[in-house]
């Protein structure tokens, strides 16, 4: 790659992990971590923050009607603009940098562009989006997917919280995020989000930075298994309506599948529960999620297949009624080969090491594959941990990352 005016620019590392540090208050836990859910009251004033450092960037910011927020910093000529960013929401028992991490290091990068001087040709773009995570809402990635037109508003609005206090739609009004800017197909350049790894590989392989090529098919189902409610102790197994017992079957098939496929199938049973819950009584009802991932579309949807064909036959054995629906569905993504290869590029020529690698997670970039090119950029995970209060990533490993994705914005949005 030929060097260009502007590669000897850096981001100022102390002034990106003060913006972490700073986000990180908002929903603050106890010994650390965050619990910032998708439109709570913490959300709303993380939002309320981050929105006034892009302003005091000098960016023009607007609110869609699915609470997606979006900064431009202008360029010289009116080209579709080059978009980063990820996500601030987290789940209970968050960590500091999934999500916030590449929203903080986009905001950075324009940040080193005022203080050098420097105006893009094309716009650049830092965007947040509503509820990635589906902790609270599902399913995940909501903003981005209603941003390409994957799901339609309305459906979106009228989704209701797991906790059943309130619907999409009547959260976004109350913390004032119910935007005026129409929501639909973005015309943008291109996308590069920066992330955390949120797995072990890079920190196991040694390499400071993971080149993602795309990122792996997700499939999301409940189960509800409905049977009688009896004592343990004087009803013979034989004539037993265990609505636990399917559960827990069904769980053990999950683990047994994925041993059985090999290779990128993943499972996990995530959430279970019983009712009434108590030791010496058959459960009458059982409620369970299977989360099911591979990066091959085929292989995944014969996983999901044959996980609900052993749920209706185990139910069926034992006499008892079987609900299910689909909380999320998302077919592998494959990321642009010239924007991945620049990717890789740009970060051997800040003589860091890199990795090829599929994202595990889900991410936001997967929604705006479908619009324009797109590609992510990791770094290390401590230990692999995410989703968890001890996530950690090194400050080192943190400026690298963002200097990576200042210099692939830069030629995007120089072009």
């Amino acid at each position: 790659m030929t060097p260009h005016p502007w590669s000897a620019l850096r981001v100022d590392g102390a002034r990106l992990l003060q913006r972490l540090h700073d986000l990180g208050q908002f929903g603050a836990l106890e010994g650390g971590g965050t619990n910032r859910l998708a439109l709570s009251d913490a959300d709303k004033a993380a939002r309320d923050w981050t929105v006034q450092q892009m302003r005091d960037l000098d960016m023009a910011v607007q609110v869609d009607a699915i609470g997606n927020v979006v900064a431009t910093c202008a360029g010289r000529e009116g080209l579709p603009p080059v978009m980063t960013g990820s996500h601030i929401d987290t789940v209970r028992t968050g960590g500091l940098y999934d999500g916030n991490y590449g929203v903080m290091a986009g905001l950075e990068v324009v940040a080193t562009l005022r203080a050098a001087g420097v105006r893009t040709r094309r716009p650049i773009q830092v965007a947040f989006f509503t509820n990635e995570e589906g902790a609270r809402f599902q399913p995940d990635m909501m903003g981005s997917l209603v941003m390409v037109g994957g799901m339609p508003l309305q459906d979106a609005l009228h989704v209701q919280a797991v906790d059943n206090v309130a619907t999409v739609g009547e959260e976004l009004a109350r913390i004032g995020y119910a935007g005026s800017a129409p929501v639909g197909a973005p015309v943008v350049d291109s996308f590069v989000e920066l992330h955390i790894e949120q797995g072990p590989v890079l920190e196991q392989q040694g390499q400071q930075i993971g080149v993602v090529e795309g990122v792996q098919g997700i499939a999301w189902m409940e189960l509800r298994f409905s049977g009688t409610s009896n004592h343990a102790g004087t009803t013979p197994m034989a004539l037993r309506h265990d609505a636990g017992m399917c559960a827990m079957r069904c769980a053990a098939f999950v683990h047994n599948l994925v041993a059985c496929y090999g290779g990128s199938q993943l499972g996990t049973v995530g959430a279970l529960q019983l009712k009434p819950n108590l030791i010496n009584v058959i459960a009458q009802e059982a409620l369970m999620t299977v989360d099911l991932r591979n990066t091959q579309a085929a292989p995944l949807r014969q996983a999901q297949a044959e996980v609900l064909a052993f749920a209706q036959r185990v139910a069926h054995e034992n006499g008892v009624q079987l609900t299910h629906r689909p909380l999320a569905d998302f077919e592998p993504v494959a990321f642009d080969a010239s924007l991945v290869d620049g990717v890789e590029q740009h970060a051997h020529a800040l003589g860091l090491s890199t990795l090829r690698m599929s994202s595990g997670a889900g991410h936001d970039a997967q929604m705006l594959a479908r619009v324009c090119p797109t590609a992510m950029v990791f770094v290390p995970s401590r230990e692999g941990l995410s989703h968890n209060v001890r996530e950690y990533t090194a400050p080192e490993q943190l400026v690298q990352g963002a200097n990576v994705l200042l210099q692939v914005l830069l030629q995007r949005a120089q072009r």
